[in-house]
């Protein structure tokens, strides 16, 4: 068998799964199959309109909170710990071992700080000028 690398112009949604389904099976049979789980929690104004929220994934035990987002104007009221604290007790529900995100330096890590998560890293000048900050909370020991 003779193979060769291509670069692929417009990746495609099948592209990508081509990707991944052989990456999921060798991931499975490390590890033991898994199904991400979505959840959202969304912040509705009285027009039923979204505001903000909360969305991420279950997967192998763990919440990755994708996108924690407050409206500007519910900024420092407590909107942001509510959706936080929400989300673990549903992690904490499904038997989670514990909750991972990410965030700029110019979004939000001290609020994550207190809400008790750890560092696990960061990368420089991601964007150029800033950090991407890595965070964690156990929730089992």
């Amino acid at each position: 068998m003779t193979l060769r690398i291509e670069q692929s112009q417009n990746p495609t949604d099948e592209e990508r799964h081509a990707l991944v389904l052989p990456l999921r099976a060798y991931n499975a049979s490390k590890a033991g199959a898994s199904v991400a789980e979505p959840i959202a929690l969304l912040v509705r104004d009285d027009n039923d309109d979204i505001l903000g929220g909360l969305y991420g994934r279950f997967f192998y035990q763990w919440l990755y909170v994708e996108l924690l987002s407050v409206p500007e104007q519910a900024r420092g009221q407590g909107i942001g710990s509510k959706l936080m604290q929400m989300a673990e007790a549903q992690a904490r529900e499904k038997g989670c071992i514990g909750i991972w995100l990410d965030t700029f330096d110019f979004q939000a890590p001290g609020f994550y700080q207190k809400l008790g998560y750890s560092e696990l890293g960061q990368i420089a000048d991601y964007p150029p000028g800033h950090k991407r900050y890595f965070f964690q909370k156990r929730l089992t020991n």
